[in-house]
């Protein structure tokens, strides 16, 4: 029952967390009235990735080889691109300036939709990966692969409602500062691990198939913590895209997302620097 446990912990914890921090945001900035769009969106993934996995499984006899790598590494990329949006509209809007203004979404329809779209893609993912990787396990131990899976559920909710609180009660600016990082390594993750997937699929060549491997050897049969699949290396694994085996493809896609995210936050920001810089003497008497 652990490794279920583990799994839909591992599975469920960045989707909990990227809605705790969308809550936070929304709570903080008076838009209240958009909860309903993030909590549409993720019910609606939960029902189709149910739908969908359930689909692959009875009919197509679940995803397997190329397409399973295909298909994660493709939803992978999608939601690193959501994310991506977000990071840049949450620096772009500047919220910690001018918070009164509540530039961010007010009412109109799209910004509804936006956030209900990236609740859907970040919960839809996680939940197809979920039902597939512990389909077989949940038939063969029954009521009691239910509760375990129940279990990693609720504990990735509480890390999730944990960040809404404590998102709720800091200040503004440490609030973004930290999750924006945490998203920007949310994304990178998504970006190197789908690199890896099209890798697998003959899609993108590895360059080089194997930069290092940090797996250590197993002992009695049990995942040592910085495994891939132990309690450390899957948490980071889910979390950052922490590979024991990463090819070069995947750490370039790793560091050039980071490196274009970064360049396009630094070159904003001085854009309107240098739109809000008062004119000096000289330029004024000009």
């Amino acid at each position: 029952m652990g490794a279920i446990v583990l799994i839909v912990f591992r599975e469920s914890l960045e989707a909990a967390l990227i809605i705790g921090i969308l809550l936070a945001y929304i709570r903080r900035t008076g838009l209240d009235r958009i909860v309903s769009a993030l909590w549409a969106g993720a019910i609606a993934a939960i029902a189709a990735s149910i739908g969908t996995a359930f689909l692959f499984l009875a009919v197509f006899g679940g995803f397997e080889g190329r397409a399973e790598q295909l298909f994660e590494g493709s939803v992978m990329l999608a939601g690193a691109i959501l994310v991506t949006v977000l990071i840049l509209w949450i620096d772009h809007a500047d919220i910690r300036a001018s918070l009164e203004e509540k530039i961010a979404m007010r009412t109109d329809i799209g910004g509804w939709r936006s956030i209900a779209l990236l609740a859907f893609v970040s919960v839809f993912r996680e939940g197809v990966e979920t039902v597939i990787f512990i389909g077989a396990s949940l038939r063969a131990s029954g009521l009691a692969g239910v509760i375990a899976a129940l279990a990693g559920m609720t504990a990735a909710v509480a890390i999730g409602f944990l960040v809404y609180s404590v998102g709720s009660r800091i200040g503004l600016r440490r609030f973004f500062a930290a999750t924006n990082i945490l998203l920007i390594l949310f994304a990178a993750g998504l970006v190197g691990r789908s690199a890896g997937e099209f890798g697998e699929a003959g899609v993108l060549p590895p360059v080089v198939e194997q930069l290092w491997d940090l797996n250590p050897p197993l002992v009695d049969a049990s995942f040592p913590a910085m495994h891939e699949k132990g309690a450390i290396g899957s948490f980071l694994g889910s979390l950052f895209g922490y590979s024991a085996t990463p090819s070069l493809s995947m750490a370039i896609a790793y560091g050039l997302y980071l490196c274009i995210v970064a360049a396009i936050i630094l070159f904003s920001r001085r854009g309107r620097r240098n739109r809000t810089r008062p004119p000096d003497g000289r330029s004024a008497s000009a």
